[in-house]
């Protein structure tokens, strides 16, 4: 499978990335198991999670993501195959991007991973209350101590990320090579309008979240009544459910239907065409679910198609 490079870094990454937010809330050890051995055995390669994963679920405190993941390297012997990603900033436990708190924060993520080393450590969100050079400075430590590879950044808008960029150059402090933006065929100003021309050209690498829009691309949720059958989904994708989301799902049905494809796999391949992408994030609770998923990755797009679906969300 063919694997694209993390912006100006040595990690290559295949088209799509998995998100570890189920591990320890949707999905339990066992099953997160074999989700972890059916994606590296379908070709993947980079495993996001976060020290937070899964602290809003009952009974749970935090880390619980990370120990899985953790567990199922040691098991498995499968850490020279991927490439673990994680972040620091959103933990109640330990926030915000202050140079002691990413110290013991990475620590903590190292122990609960069972790693030597992070290929990708990534800042949640930002932390105004923190000058950028000294969060950049606490990641260069840790680059310099053999903890971490690369570094990124998740749910920065983009004149702090130019600033955070800018500040890495004047320092010479590493930069981050990465960016987590929600980013879908529903959800496409954010990131388009301001973030992605800065992205491209600065040759930063771009592993998109809610790829799915809270599985409302699935073409799952069309009515009040499929909202009601999910608890779980239903109050995420109801900000969807209006004629600009059903007309997208209609251009997802026709290219779909071209292809003998399913709306997410389409979905998936819109996103995974798109210059400048590394790899959408992709969750699933099921095998059989992943291995749809992944159909995307064999799925070719057509110019016009394409067209067709930027002017269906635009």
């Amino acid at each position: 499978m063919h694997k694209r490079p993390l912006g100006r870094s040595s990690l290559s990454v295949a088209p799509l990335a998995f998100g570890g937010n189920v591990f320890g809330w949707s999905v339990d050890e066992r099953r997160s198991f074999e989700l972890l051995d059916a994606f590296v055995d379908a070709g993947g390669n980079l495993i996001d999670t976060a020290d937070v994963y899964s602290a809003w679920v009952s009974g749970n405190r935090g880390g619980e993501s990370e120990t899985i993941i953790g567990k199922w390297l040691e098991r498995s012997g499968k850490r020279e195959q991927v490439l673990i990603a994680t972040k620091v900033a959103k933990w109640t436990e330990q926030p915000g991007l202050s140079p002691v708190n990413i110290q013991q924060a990475v620590d903590g993520s190292l122990r609960r991973l069972q790693c030597d080393h992070i290929d990708l450590y990534q800042a949640h969100e930002d932390d105004a209350s923190v000058p950028l050079a000294e969060t950049l400075g606490a990641f260069a430590r840790l680059i310099e101590a053999g903890k971490v590879r690369v570094i990124g950044a998740s749910n920065y808008a983009a004149d702090r990320f130019a600033d955070a960029l800018a500040v890495s150059g004047q320092h010479g402090l590493p930069r981050y090579e990465s960016l987590q933006p929600e980013y879908n065929l529903v959800s496409r100003s954010g990131y388009e309008k301001e973030l992605e021309p800065l992205i491209r050209a600065e040759r930063i690498g771009v592993i998109s979240y809610y790829a799915l829009a809270s599985g409302f691309l699935s073409g799952k949720y069309r009515s009040a009544v499929d909202l009601a059958k999910s608890a779980a989904r239903g109050g995420a994708v109801k900000k969807f459910l209006n004629p600009h989301g059903l007309q997208v799902l209609a251009a997802l049905d026709a290219v779909a239907s071209a292809h003998q494809a399913t709306p997410a796999q389409v979905a998936l391949a819109w996103l995974i065409a798109r210059p400048g992408l590394t790899a959408p994030i992709v969750s699933a609770t099921s095998v059989e679910q992943l291995h749809e998923l992944f159909g995307a990755t064999r799925l070719q797009l057509t110019h016009d198609e394409i067209a067709q679906l930027d002017l269906a969300s635009a």
